[in-house]
């Protein structure tokens, strides 16, 4: 699955811009920070759902801005839009979460500086 057959690429837009605006409202916000919300918010996605029950979400401030962007989404689109399913959404945050570490080779905010130009 590439950006340029996925069947939710608007999931991924809609992530890409909670990022967005997470970088931008915390400058010192790095891509390995954003990683690891990223991760957690797969995890809050699944509590929301009622899975993950021993799974545990972090409290670290410069995550709860993405956390809670993704779960947003996640409620807003998951069973009712496109048929996307928890599983889907998940592999759409993973695949973000992959651009992500792409492109933190260029830099502490790499994927900042990449979707700051698209998004």
């Amino acid at each position: 699955m590439s950006f340029n057959d996925d069947d939710h690429i608007d999931v991924c837009q809609n992530i890409e811009v909670v990022l967005k605006a997470q970088y931008e409202q915390n400058q010192k916000l790095t891509d390995t920070q954003c990683i690891f919300a990223l991760e957690n918010a797969k995890v809050a996605m699944k509590k929301e759902f009622g899975y993950a029950k021993n799974e545990r979400v972090t409290n670290m401030e410069a995550a709860q801005g993405i956390i809670q962007g993704c779960v947003d989404i996640g409620k807003e689109r998951i069973d009712k839009i496109n048929n996307l399913t928890l599983k889907e959404y998940g592999k759409r945050i993973d695949k973000i979460r992959k651009s992500v570490i792409r492109h933190s080779k260029y830099g502490a905010r790499g994927y900042y500086e990449f979707i700051k130009k698209y998004v």
